[in-house]
């Protein structure tokens, strides 16, 4: 009997030791793919004329819906252009004259227009105390979640930030006290033309422990 009981403890702890080195290589292996995902993830400047599926759309702007923000404001709006006539006249407004270094996003299928909206009331307090623009590092967490949900899905992103708002808002409808800050170009790209990425700085340029 004592060694059937020892022969089923070992056999417990085997079995027990068996499940915790799979759950650290299973943590390994999410580290691993995310790490991956991120470095995979590149701004593209030249799409395949392919329409983007809606469903994955969804899937994009429910990663940007689940970003954390400041005091939970979420201090964002979301217009997908998808409508090829209507996505035309606004990359037309948007890209012309001064801005038509981006003209490449009228190849895109998709441009999502982002449009912050009014932070919560602490928040708000809380950022002309600090001289700190919540709103706008509460809408980059978003769009991260959005552009990485996209290259999860093989879709292509490039963040823009010099546009001419003021010719898309009645595109658009958006009320001209609202900001539209950023567009993201979103489609299907070919990964074999993808230009490399600028460099990045080494890792003891941009972070250190317990001090400056």
């Amino acid at each position: 009997m004592q060694s059937e009981s020892l022969t089923k403890t070992s056999i417990g702890i085997r079995i027990n030791c068996h499940s915790i080195i799979t759950e650290i290589e299973c943590i390994e292996a999410r580290i691993v793919m995310f790490l991956d995902l991120v470095r995979r993830r590149k701004s593209v400047r030249d799409f395949l004329d392919i329409p983007v599926e809606r469903e994955k759309i969804g899937m994009c702007l429910e990663a940007a819906r689940l970003a954390p923000s400041a005091c939970n404001s979420q201090p964002w709006k979301f217009i997908v252009v998808d409508d090829r006539q209507l996505k035309n006249r606004l990359c037309n407004a948007a890209f012309g004259g001064i801005y038509s270094i981006n003209s490449f996003c009228k190849t895109a299928p998709v441009i999502v227009v982002v449009v912050s909206e009014k932070s919560k009331f602490l928040a708000r307090i809380g950022g002309m105390f600090r001289g700190t623009k919540y709103y706008l590092i509460d809408i980059g967490i978003a769009i991260e979640h959005f552009v990485l949900q996209a290259e999860d899905l093989d879709l292509g992103t490039c963040w823009i930030g010099w546009f001419n708002e003021g010719a898309i808002k009645p595109i658009l409808n958006i009320p001209a006290h609202e900001k539209a800050d950023i567009l993201i170009a979103l489609g299907y790209y070919d990964k074999e033309k993808l230009r490399s990425e600028h460099d990045r700085e080494p890792m003891d340029k941009i972070a250190s422990f317990n001090s400056y």
